[in-house]
Formats: C-alpha cells, structure tokens, sequence
C-alpha cells in the first residue's frame, strides 16, 4: 500500500529494511526472545548499512533525512513480528540519542555521534522511576554540584536498552523546582552506576529491560547534556519524536497482523469452506484495515505537520493515544480469527498479541495522552 506522502528514496528504505528483517531477524528472533536480548553484533550491521543515522548529521556519518523518511524506518521496521527488536532499535533512534542530536554541543557531538550512527554504541534513557513515569516532573534522581563536576544519586526503572546499552541519557533533578531538572550523559562503568536488576516482562522479550542504580555517581561538568534546569522541555520535545515513533510502531504492528490474519482465514478451513468465505469475518476484518489505513494516514500528516515546523503536541498526544489503543484491538480480533492455534508460542500472532499490550502504557498512557490533548482545546 503506497502512501500519499512517499517518495522513491522512501519505497528503497522500505525494501532494505524488509530484506535485512528476511535475513538477519526472523529466523534468529525465537532464539532472542529466550536470552532477552538482541545481539550487539545485529545492531552493528543496521549501524553499518545506515538505518541508525537517518535523521543526523553528515559529519558524523548521519543521512540528514527529515521526519517523514524516519517514520517511513519506524513503519517498515515494525513489520518484523519481533517487537523486542523493534524496540530496542527504535529507543536507540528515536527515544534516546535525539537527546543527544538535539541538545549536545559540538564536543559531545564529536566524542558520541559517530558511534551511535555506526552501531558501535548504544543508547538508552532514564527518566522513569519507580514513583515518576507519565509524571516526568516527578522524578526523584539528583544531581548536586561538587566542585567542578556532578553527583548523581537515584534509580530508574523499566528502563529499555538499560542492560547492554554503552550510553545512558539520565534525567535528574538540578534545583527545588518542580520542573527544575537536566539531562546527563553517564557511560556505562561509571563508577556507581549499576544495573540493578533486568526485568521480566510480558511482551518484547527480546528487549532488555532494567532497573538503574546511581550511587554517587561522580561527573565531569562537560556530562551536562543542554542547558542546566531546562531538562524538562528537552524530555516534553523529545517525546513528539517518540510518540510519532511508537505510533508508527503501532501502524506497523496492525498491518503485518492483518497481512498474517488474511493470509491465515483464506487456507483454513472449517464448517465446508474457508474463513473468508464467513461474512463476519471478513467484514471485521475490513473494519480494522479501514482504522489502520486511517491512523496511518494521521500518522504520516503529524511527521510531515514536523518538517514544516508546526506545534503538534496536541496532535502527537492523540496519535499516541488512537495507536495505542487501535493496535490491542486489531491484534486481538487478529489473534481470535487464528483460533486456537493463536494462542501457541509459535505463531507470529500470539507474539504480537502480547507485545501490542504495552503500546497503550508505554511512552505516555492513553489516560494521560488524552489530558494532553484536553488541556490544549
């Protein structure tokens, strides 16, 4: 299904990366859902073919392409039925380094970027904490001054990327300010700073998950990522990029469970004839690829609405909010059409199934998606 808003370099971006998750993804995937994690050398090959440097810069190895091209990624990627991998290189792009693209100063740009383009490092962010997630202004973690560095003392927790990931964004609290917080970079090893423990989840098994320890943790001042106390609005700006991702993610999901649904009710059989040929069947199935053609179409307007520099913090809160809660209820009447065969470990439907679950929760729930969108009218 072409889009309105594609261009030929975008159906090449698309054919790469369905032919890398053909041939370095899917027959390895069940193996990553077991160890909970994706190998590092996976990653390295998506940073050498340059899936990782699409919206950077060129100095540093980046593609310089604008929102659309990075939506068209996100989309593509997530027709892999492993959601452990989409996420873990969908945090790495879009979630995490971002802070680093948009608040780094040239030094740190310099010592960090080609690494992240090259695959060589990977990234992850701490805002979330055990009494702080939708709530970023909550946050307990802190960060002192001492001398002519820092000290950083708190935890994070469901943390993706969190066990293996070679660069850390950590967001802290820098004054007595509800919103008075800054953004640090912290490298793995940093004396006082451990994974606490990995974390077993539901779904996205082959995402490591973890739980972050900062026990004066000790940094240099140039750890300091953007302005002092203006940590906050660089999380708010940077969660537009990310929730245009998951809801990408989201598309993504739906359209490969209805390929897979469509596919699965044409060959069975039951009662004389084909699943297709059961009206109810087909018709809710042509509902839901109706909602997803739809909230795709929404989906691209808010990344094309960013390369022409708009305010759409109202329209990325309910993007976030309509994705999340439209790919749980594809992926179940997809999951229910597969019958009983949909609840076995081994079909792709039953993975998505329980990995759509946390797209209505993660990176803002639909509950506090929609105050968003309320508080803006």
């Amino acid at each position: 299904m072409q889009h309105i808003y594609h261009l030929p370099e975008h159906t090449t971006l698309q054919d790469q990366i369905a032919k890398f998750i053909e041939r370095e993804v899917e027959p390895f995937g069940m193996q990553w859902e077991k160890q909970g994690y994706v190998p590092r050398d996976v990653l390295k090959k998506m940073g050498q073919a340059g899936f990782f440097g699409l919206m950077y810069e060129e100095d540093y190895g980046g593609a310089q392409a604008d929102a659309l091209t990075n939506l068209v990624f996100a989309e593509a990627l997530s027709q892999s039925t492993f959601a452990g991998f989409v996420i873990t290189v969908l945090v790495h792009t879009d979630m995490a380094s971002p802070h680093l693209h948009h608040a780094g100063n040239a030094q740190q740009k310099a010592k960090y970027m080609p690494g992240i383009i090259s695959g060589e490092t990977i990234t992850a962010v701490g805002i979330t904490e055990p009494g702080a997630g939708s709530d970023v202004a909550g946050i307990r973690t802190t960060a002192k001054r001492d001398g002519d560095g820092w000290v950083l003392n708190g935890s994070k927790i469901f943390i993706t990327n969190g066990v293996h990931a070679n660069l850390y964004f950590i967001a802290a609290k820098t004054g007595p300010g509800r919103h008075q917080m800054s953004m640090f970079i912290v490298e793995k090893g940093a004396p006082g700073f451990t994974v606490g423990r990995s974390l077993d989840k539901t779904g996205w098994l082959s995402s490591d998950t973890a739980e972050l320890v900062l026990d004066n943790v000790r940094l240099s001042d140039d750890a300091l990522l953007g302005e002092q106390d203006k940590g906050f609005y660089s999380v708010m700006k940077n969660f537009q990029t990310e929730r245009i991702a998951l809801g990408a993610m989201a598309v993504g999901h739906c359209m490969k469970a209805l390929q897979l649904t469509l596919d699965y009710v044409r060959q069975r059989q039951a009662f004389g004839k084909s699943l297709w040929d059961q009206q109810t069947i087909r018709q809710r199935l042509s509902m839901m690829d109706a909602k997803t053609r739809a909230a795709r179409q929404f989906t691209y307007h808010c990344a094309w609405s960013v390369t022409q520099g708009h305010d759409i913090v109202q329209e990325v809160s309910m993007l976030k909010a309509l994705t999340g809660e439209l790919v749980n209820e594809v992926v179940s009447i997809c999951q229910q059409f597969h019958g009983g065969m949909g609840y076995m470990r081994e079909a792709p439907i039953e993975r998505l199934w329980r990995d759509a679950r946390v797209l209505a929760i993660g990176g803002g729930a639909t509950e506090v998606m929609l105050e968003e969108v309320a508080k803006r009218y």
